[in-house]
């Protein structure tokens, strides 16, 4: 049984993209995630998988799509959410987060096939990485590599490859994580909610 995992926060103003404040306002902020959820999930929606699970730091709101189950995410560090998101489905499965919504179908069906073959890592234009596949779910891979830093993408192939696993590369992406970030995966992706929401946003039309 094939999943997709999305680990997110509800977009509530002053909990989600804090780094984007300043120059943007905590509502805008809020919104910007809001819309970088909508673009993942509609791609989850629109990847053929068995299971759509969204492990969410919050409740969940209109932006939900349907098909997609609802998880609460774990206490602790990033690496324990993860391990934990992992721990609950069997099977081939992809984890990504709300942060490149400028992901695709294709790229999410690349991503899952290539981890049935062992592992498979999206690393993020920062050091880290936005997509982590695993043929045969297992926390242990996951738990206790340091997060948030410009080694992490490397430290969690290492993690990987020691447990003997072949490990597939998806492309590199960037995470929206600064007002830069924002304004560069819009620019790649003009379509998305995201790219709309920018430019809609008043701290950008000011």
């Amino acid at each position: 049984m094939s999943t997709l995992l999305v680990i997110a926060k509800e977009p509530v103003p002053g909990r989600v993209k804090t780094r984007l404040t300043p120059p943007f306002s905590p509502e805008e902020a809020a919104r910007l995630a809001r819309a970088a959820l909508a673009d993942t999930l509609a791609a989850v929606a629109a990847t053929p998988a068995d299971r759509r699970v969204l492990v969410l730091d919050g409740a969940p709101g209109p932006w939900l799509p349907g098909g997609v189950e609802v998880l609460p995410q774990a206490a602790g560090g990033l690496d324990e959410r993860l391990a934990d998101a992992f721990s609950r489905v069997a099977g081939p499965a992809l984890l990504i987060g709300m942060d490149t919504p400028q992901v695709t179908p294709r790229l999410l069906a690349r991503g899952l096939a290539l981890a049935r073959d062992g592992a498979a890592l999206g690393p993020a234009a920062d050091g880290g990485f936005w997509a982590l596949g695993l043929a045969a779910p297992d926390p242990s891979l996951v738990r206790g590599v340091p997060m948030s830093t410009d080694e992490t993408g490397a430290a969690q192939r290492r993690r990987l490859v020691r447990a003997g696993l072949a490990v597939g590369t998806l492309p590199t992406l960037r995470d929206v994580d600064t007002a830069a970030d924002a304004r560069a995966v819009a620019a790649t992706a003009p379509t998305t909610h995201f790219a709309h929401a920018l430019a809609e946003s008043p701290s950008v039309r000011a």
